[in-house]
């Protein structure tokens, strides 16, 4: 069984995140405005909520599949962290809005940003950020990518076909 070493500094998982909610905010800020503020504040929080809701669900008893950050109980970084999820998701709905993804071709879409998820999140874990544990891989989050993605997809659309004045 692989023993987790948690690292108690103020160190690279601390600025990783601290980067990412800075580098996120400025690129929400920057770019070009193609959503009321409504929307857009939707699709910031759908990446807090999720991220907040699959971490919690993952990371804590009775599953407790990886601990976040420098140990296994809730600080102020882990709230901060959740908060990384914002830009991501409103960049990914920002997009799919964008390149007017078809949903032909939304397969591809979600399966692309799948893999970019997991290829961030393995930078991350590289960081000291997620420390997985009783057999918990980063092809499980795959999985959850697929379905989160996929979810963000039909979201997209329903927004778009009802308008905001339905919700």
């Amino acid at each position: 069984m692989k023993e987790t070493h948690y690292d108690y500094q103020f160190n690279a998982n601390e600025w990783s995140i601290i980067s990412s909610l800075v580098v996120g905010a400025l690129v929400v800020w920057f770019l070009p405005k193609r959503f009321t503020k409504k929307t857009a504040g939707v699709y910031l929080l759908c990446g807090v909520f999720f991220g907040f809701f699959f971490d919690h669900t993952l990371s804590v008893l009775p599953v407790s599949f990886y601990d976040l950050n420098d140990n296994s109980k809730f600080q102020v970084m882990d709230f901060l962290s959740h908060w990384m999820y914002a830009a991501y998701s409103y960049v990914f709905f920002y997009l799919y809005d964008l390149l007017r993804v078809t949903p032909r071709l939304s397969l591809v879409y979600i399966l692309a940003w799948a893999l970019l998820s997991v290829g961030a999140e393995k930078l991350s874990s590289s960081t000291g950020i997620f420390h997985y544990q009783h057999g918990y891989n980063i092809f499980y989050s795959f999985a959850v990518y697929l379905l989160v993605l996929s979810v963000w997809v039909i979201f997209y659309y329903v927004i778009r076909t009802r308008g905001e004045t339905q919700f």
